[in-house]
Protein backbone atom coordinates (compact mmCIF):
# COMPACT_ATOMS: atom_id res chain seq x y z
CA UNK A 1 0.00 0.00 0.00
CA UNK A 2 2.80 2.41 0.89
CA UNK A 3 4.61 1.73 -2.38
CA UNK A 4 1.42 2.20 -4.42
CA UNK A 5 0.70 5.42 -2.57
CA UNK A 6 4.19 6.72 -3.27
CA UNK A 7 3.93 5.87 -6.98
CA UNK A 8 0.51 7.54 -7.27
CA UNK A 9 1.71 10.53 -5.27
CA UNK A 10 4.76 11.08 -7.48
CA UNK A 11 2.79 10.62 -10.71
CA UNK A 12 -0.01 13.00 -9.72
CA UNK A 13 2.37 15.60 -8.29
CA UNK A 14 4.62 15.51 -11.37
CA UNK A 15 1.63 15.83 -13.70
CA UNK A 16 0.21 18.86 -11.90
CA UNK A 17 3.59 20.55 -11.54
CA UNK A 18 4.39 20.06 -15.22
CA UNK A 19 0.90 21.06 -16.36
CA UNK A 20 0.94 24.12 -14.11
CA UNK A 21 4.44 25.18 -15.15
CA UNK A 22 3.85 25.11 -18.92
CA UNK A 23 0.80 27.33 -18.35
CA UNK A 24 2.51 29.50 -15.72
CA UNK A 25 5.07 30.69 -18.28
CA UNK A 26 2.22 31.78 -20.58
CA UNK A 27 -0.90 32.67 -18.54
CA UNK A 28 -2.40 34.71 -21.38
CA UNK A 29 -2.66 31.50 -23.41
CA UNK A 30 -4.84 29.98 -20.69
CA UNK A 31 -6.88 33.19 -20.46
CA UNK A 32 -7.60 33.03 -24.20
CA UNK A 33 -8.65 29.40 -23.76
CA UNK A 34 -11.08 30.29 -20.97
CA UNK A 35 -12.48 33.12 -23.09
CA UNK A 36 -13.22 30.45 -25.67
CA UNK A 37 -14.92 28.23 -23.08
CA UNK A 38 -16.97 31.19 -21.76
CA UNK A 39 -18.11 32.26 -25.25
CA UNK A 40 -21.69 32.02 -26.46
CA UNK A 41 -20.88 29.07 -28.75
CA UNK A 42 -19.52 26.93 -25.91
CA UNK A 43 -20.73 27.39 -22.29
CA UNK A 44 -22.58 30.65 -23.02
CA UNK A 45 -21.37 32.48 -19.90
CA UNK A 46 -20.00 35.55 -21.62
CA UNK A 47 -20.24 37.69 -18.48
CA UNK A 48 -17.14 35.81 -17.22
CA UNK A 49 -14.97 36.71 -20.24
CA UNK A 50 -13.56 39.91 -18.63
CA UNK A 51 -12.38 37.76 -15.70
CA UNK A 52 -10.68 35.10 -17.83
CA UNK A 53 -7.13 36.29 -17.02
CA UNK A 54 -7.44 36.47 -13.20
CA UNK A 55 -9.37 33.19 -13.25
CA UNK A 56 -6.65 31.50 -15.30
CA UNK A 57 -3.87 32.87 -13.06
CA UNK A 58 -5.67 31.64 -9.93
CA UNK A 59 -6.23 28.20 -11.41
CA UNK A 60 -2.67 27.88 -12.75
CA UNK A 61 -1.05 28.85 -9.46
CA UNK A 62 -3.40 26.56 -7.53
CA UNK A 63 -2.58 23.70 -9.90
CA UNK A 64 1.20 23.95 -9.64
CA UNK A 65 1.20 24.83 -5.93
CA UNK A 66 -1.00 21.85 -5.06
CA UNK A 67 1.37 19.66 -7.06
CA UNK A 68 4.29 20.95 -4.97
CA UNK A 69 2.33 20.47 -1.74
CA UNK A 70 1.52 16.86 -2.65
CA UNK A 71 5.14 16.21 -3.54
CA UNK A 72 6.51 17.48 -0.22
CA UNK A 73 3.58 16.11 1.82
CA UNK A 74 2.16 19.40 3.15
CA UNK A 75 -1.47 19.25 4.39
CA UNK A 76 -2.21 15.99 2.51
CA UNK A 77 -5.97 15.89 3.24
CA UNK A 78 -6.53 19.44 2.02
CA UNK A 79 -4.21 18.90 -0.94
CA UNK A 80 -5.74 15.65 -2.19
CA UNK A 81 -9.33 16.90 -1.87
CA UNK A 82 -8.41 20.16 -3.63
CA UNK A 83 -6.77 18.22 -6.45
CA UNK A 84 -9.85 15.98 -6.69
CA UNK A 85 -12.23 18.94 -7.04
CA UNK A 86 -9.96 20.67 -9.55
CA UNK A 87 -9.71 17.51 -11.64
CA UNK A 88 -13.50 17.19 -11.57
CA UNK A 89 -13.68 20.65 -13.18
CA UNK A 90 -11.13 19.65 -15.82
CA UNK A 91 -12.98 16.37 -16.37
CA UNK A 92 -16.24 18.19 -17.06
CA UNK A 93 -14.62 20.68 -19.46
CA UNK A 94 -12.85 17.97 -21.43
CA UNK A 95 -15.98 15.78 -21.51
CA UNK A 96 -17.95 18.74 -22.82
CA UNK A 97 -15.29 19.51 -25.44
CA UNK A 98 -15.18 15.91 -26.61
CA UNK A 99 -18.93 15.26 -26.56
CA UNK A 100 -20.02 18.48 -28.26
CA UNK A 101 -16.89 19.03 -30.39
CA UNK A 102 -16.16 22.38 -28.74
CA UNK A 103 -12.70 23.85 -27.99
CA UNK A 104 -10.75 21.16 -29.82
CA UNK A 105 -7.60 21.96 -27.81
CA UNK A 106 -8.36 22.26 -24.10
CA UNK A 107 -4.90 23.64 -23.32
CA UNK A 108 -4.37 21.32 -20.35
CA UNK A 109 -0.63 21.26 -21.08
CA UNK A 110 -0.58 24.76 -22.57
CA UNK A 111 1.12 24.81 -25.96
CA UNK A 112 3.82 22.36 -24.85
CA UNK A 113 1.88 19.14 -25.55
CA UNK A 114 -1.20 19.09 -27.74
CA UNK A 115 -3.87 16.51 -26.90
CA UNK A 116 -7.26 15.88 -28.45
CA UNK A 117 -10.31 16.33 -26.17
CA UNK A 118 -10.72 12.54 -26.09
CA UNK A 119 -7.11 11.99 -25.01
CA UNK A 120 -7.38 14.75 -22.42
CA UNK A 121 -10.62 13.29 -21.03
CA UNK A 122 -9.07 9.88 -20.47
CA UNK A 123 -5.98 11.51 -18.97
CA UNK A 124 -8.25 13.23 -16.44
CA UNK A 125 -10.10 9.95 -15.75
CA UNK A 126 -6.77 8.32 -14.85
CA UNK A 127 -5.83 11.31 -12.67
CA UNK A 128 -9.09 11.35 -10.76
CA UNK A 129 -8.85 7.61 -10.05
CA UNK A 130 -5.31 8.06 -8.71
CA UNK A 131 -6.32 11.08 -6.62
CA UNK A 132 -9.30 9.17 -5.20
CA UNK A 133 -6.87 6.42 -4.25
CA UNK A 134 -4.64 9.01 -2.52
CA UNK A 135 -7.64 10.32 -0.56
CA UNK A 136 -8.30 6.81 0.71
CA UNK A 137 -4.61 6.20 1.43
CA UNK A 138 -3.91 9.71 2.76
CA UNK A 139 -2.38 8.38 5.99
CA UNK A 140 0.48 6.96 3.92
CA UNK A 141 1.39 10.38 2.47
CA UNK A 142 4.29 11.26 4.74
CA UNK A 143 5.88 14.73 4.80
CA UNK A 144 9.43 15.01 3.49
CA UNK A 145 10.47 17.66 6.03
CA UNK A 146 9.44 19.19 9.33
CA UNK A 147 6.29 21.28 9.60
CA UNK A 148 8.02 24.68 9.53
CA UNK A 149 10.14 23.76 6.53
CA UNK A 150 7.03 22.57 4.69
CA UNK A 151 5.32 25.93 5.37
CA UNK A 152 8.29 27.94 4.12
CA UNK A 153 8.73 25.75 1.05
CA UNK A 154 5.06 26.25 0.18
CA UNK A 155 5.19 29.99 0.79
CA UNK A 156 8.46 30.33 -1.10
CA UNK A 157 7.04 28.39 -4.04
CA UNK A 158 3.99 30.65 -4.08
CA UNK A 159 6.18 33.77 -4.17
CA UNK A 160 8.25 32.36 -7.04
CA UNK A 161 5.13 31.45 -9.02
CA UNK A 162 3.62 34.92 -8.49
CA UNK A 163 6.84 36.58 -9.65
CA UNK A 164 7.00 34.43 -12.79
CA UNK A 165 3.39 35.34 -13.55
CA UNK A 166 4.14 39.05 -13.16
CA UNK A 167 7.29 38.82 -15.28
CA UNK A 168 5.70 37.05 -18.25
CA UNK A 169 2.68 39.36 -18.26
CA UNK A 170 4.87 42.48 -18.29
CA UNK A 171 7.33 41.06 -20.83
CA UNK A 172 6.74 37.82 -22.79
CA UNK A 173 6.54 34.08 -21.96
CA UNK A 174 9.93 32.86 -20.72
CA UNK A 175 9.42 29.66 -22.74
CA UNK A 176 7.55 29.85 -26.04
CA UNK A 177 6.01 26.55 -27.17
CA UNK A 178 4.07 28.06 -30.08
CA UNK A 179 4.91 27.68 -33.80
CA UNK A 180 5.80 31.40 -33.86
CA UNK A 181 8.63 31.09 -31.33
CA UNK A 182 12.01 32.67 -32.05
CA UNK A 183 13.96 30.61 -34.64
CA UNK A 184 10.75 28.98 -35.92
CA UNK A 185 10.04 29.31 -39.65
CA UNK A 186 6.49 30.23 -40.61
CA UNK A 187 6.59 28.51 -44.01
CA UNK A 188 7.80 25.30 -42.35
CA UNK A 189 4.99 25.58 -39.80
CA UNK A 190 2.51 25.70 -42.67
CA UNK A 191 3.69 22.24 -43.72
CA UNK A 192 3.75 20.57 -40.28
CA UNK A 193 0.48 18.97 -39.21
CA UNK A 194 -0.76 19.24 -35.61
CA UNK A 195 -2.88 16.79 -33.58
CA UNK A 196 -6.04 18.51 -34.83
CA UNK A 197 -5.18 17.60 -38.40
CA UNK A 198 -4.45 21.21 -39.35
CA UNK A 199 -1.08 22.76 -40.16
CA UNK A 200 0.61 24.16 -37.05
CA UNK A 201 0.59 27.54 -38.81
CA UNK A 202 -2.73 28.18 -40.51
CA UNK A 203 -4.84 31.25 -41.30
CA UNK A 204 -1.63 33.30 -41.59
CA UNK A 205 -2.67 35.73 -44.32
CA UNK A 206 -1.41 39.30 -44.54
CA UNK A 207 -3.94 41.40 -46.45
CA UNK A 208 -3.99 45.08 -47.33
CA UNK A 209 -7.06 47.25 -46.83
CA UNK A 210 -7.78 46.69 -50.54
CA UNK A 211 -7.73 42.91 -50.13
CA UNK A 212 -4.31 42.23 -51.68
CA UNK A 213 -2.44 39.24 -50.21
CA UNK A 214 1.14 40.17 -49.26
CA UNK A 215 1.90 36.97 -47.31
CA UNK A 216 4.41 35.42 -49.73
CA UNK A 217 6.06 38.74 -50.50
CA UNK A 218 6.69 39.57 -46.84
CA UNK A 219 7.81 36.05 -45.93
CA UNK A 220 10.41 36.18 -48.71
CA UNK A 221 12.11 39.35 -47.41
CA UNK A 222 15.25 39.26 -45.28
CA UNK A 223 14.61 42.22 -42.97
CA UNK A 224 11.02 42.57 -41.78
CA UNK A 225 9.51 44.12 -38.68
CA UNK A 226 5.85 43.50 -37.80
CA UNK A 227 3.99 45.52 -35.20
CA UNK A 228 1.20 43.37 -33.76
CA UNK A 229 -1.85 45.01 -32.16
CA UNK A 230 -4.62 42.46 -32.40
CA UNK A 231 -7.32 44.69 -30.85
CA UNK A 232 -6.91 48.45 -30.47
CA UNK A 233 -9.84 48.61 -28.06
CA UNK A 234 -7.69 46.94 -25.40
CA UNK A 235 -4.21 47.97 -26.62
CA UNK A 236 -1.97 49.97 -24.32
CA UNK A 237 -1.80 53.23 -26.27
CA UNK A 238 1.27 54.37 -24.35
CA UNK A 239 3.04 51.38 -25.86
CA UNK A 240 3.03 52.93 -29.33
CA UNK A 241 5.60 55.49 -28.16
CA UNK A 242 8.13 52.70 -27.72
CA UNK A 243 6.90 51.05 -30.91
CA UNK A 244 7.63 54.24 -32.86
CA UNK A 245 11.24 54.29 -31.65
CA UNK A 246 11.72 50.68 -32.73
CA UNK A 247 10.04 51.09 -36.12
CA UNK A 248 11.88 54.31 -36.93
CA UNK A 249 15.18 52.58 -36.15
CA UNK A 250 14.16 49.58 -38.26
CA UNK A 251 13.17 51.75 -41.24
CA UNK A 252 16.44 53.65 -40.96
CA UNK A 253 18.30 50.33 -41.22
CA UNK A 254 16.48 49.01 -44.26
CA UNK A 255 13.71 46.97 -42.68
CA UNK A 256 10.31 46.53 -44.29
CA UNK A 257 7.83 47.51 -41.56
CA UNK A 258 4.11 46.74 -41.37
CA UNK A 259 1.50 46.73 -38.65
CA UNK A 260 -0.78 43.70 -38.18
CA UNK A 261 -4.23 44.04 -36.66
CA UNK A 262 -7.83 42.88 -36.80
CA UNK A 263 -9.18 46.34 -35.89
CA UNK A 264 -10.90 48.83 -38.20
CA UNK A 265 -8.73 50.80 -40.62
CA UNK A 266 -10.13 54.15 -39.39
CA UNK A 267 -9.02 53.38 -35.84
CA UNK A 268 -5.61 52.28 -37.08
CA UNK A 269 -5.16 55.52 -39.01
CA UNK A 270 -5.94 57.48 -35.83
CA UNK A 271 -3.20 55.56 -34.00
CA UNK A 272 -0.76 56.31 -36.83
CA UNK A 273 -1.62 60.01 -36.72
CA UNK A 274 -1.47 60.34 -32.94
CA UNK A 275 1.90 58.57 -32.73
CA UNK A 276 3.44 59.68 -36.05
CA UNK A 277 3.90 56.06 -37.12
CA UNK A 278 5.51 55.58 -40.53
CA UNK A 279 4.09 52.24 -41.65
CA UNK A 280 0.87 50.88 -43.08
CA UNK A 281 -1.36 48.22 -41.56
CA UNK A 282 -2.23 44.77 -42.81
CA UNK A 283 -5.16 42.71 -41.62
CA UNK A 284 -4.87 39.33 -39.91
CA UNK A 285 -7.26 37.17 -37.89
CA UNK A 286 -7.20 38.21 -34.22
CA UNK A 287 -6.68 34.66 -32.95
CA UNK A 288 -3.60 34.28 -35.15
CA UNK A 289 -2.18 37.56 -33.85
CA UNK A 290 -2.70 36.49 -30.22
CA UNK A 291 -0.83 33.29 -31.06
CA UNK A 292 2.07 35.10 -32.73
CA UNK A 293 2.91 37.25 -29.70
CA UNK A 294 1.43 37.69 -26.22
CA UNK A 295 1.52 41.47 -26.44
CA UNK A 296 -0.82 44.20 -27.59
CA UNK A 297 1.09 45.96 -29.06
CA UNK A 298 4.21 43.89 -29.64
CA UNK A 299 7.07 43.77 -32.14
CA UNK A 300 8.25 40.79 -34.20
CA UNK A 301 11.17 40.61 -36.63
CA UNK A 302 11.52 38.12 -39.50
CA UNK A 303 14.20 36.95 -41.89
CA UNK A 304 12.69 35.07 -44.85
CA UNK A 305 9.84 33.88 -42.66
CA UNK A 306 11.98 32.86 -39.68
CA UNK A 307 11.20 34.63 -36.41
CA UNK A 308 14.37 36.43 -35.30
CA UNK A 309 13.06 38.53 -32.41
CA UNK A 310 9.97 39.29 -30.30
CA UNK A 311 9.37 42.11 -27.84
CA UNK A 312 6.47 43.31 -25.76
CA UNK A 313 6.00 47.07 -26.28
CA UNK A 314 7.64 47.74 -22.92
CA UNK A 315 10.85 46.14 -24.26
CA UNK A 316 10.61 47.44 -27.85
CA UNK A 317 13.56 49.77 -27.25
CA UNK A 318 15.74 46.67 -26.85
CA UNK A 319 15.49 46.06 -30.61
CA UNK A 320 18.91 46.25 -32.25
CA UNK A 321 19.10 46.10 -36.09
Amino acid sequence: MKILTLIARLFVAATFIFSGFVKLVDPLGSAYKFQEYFSVDVLNIEFLIPYALPFSILLIIAEILLGVMLLIGFKPKFTTWSLFLMTLLFLFLTWYSWTYDKVTDCGCFGDAIKLTPKETFYKNVILIVLIAFLIVAVKHIKPLFGKNILKWLTLGSLMVFLYITYHVLVHLPIIDFRPYAIDKNIQQGMKEIGVDGLPKVHDFYLETNDGDDLTDEILSKEKVMLVVAYDLDISDMEGFKNVKKATDLALKNGYTVYGLSSSYIDDLMVVNKNNDLNFEWLFVDGTVLKTIIRANPGVVTLNKGTITGKWNWIDAEDFKP
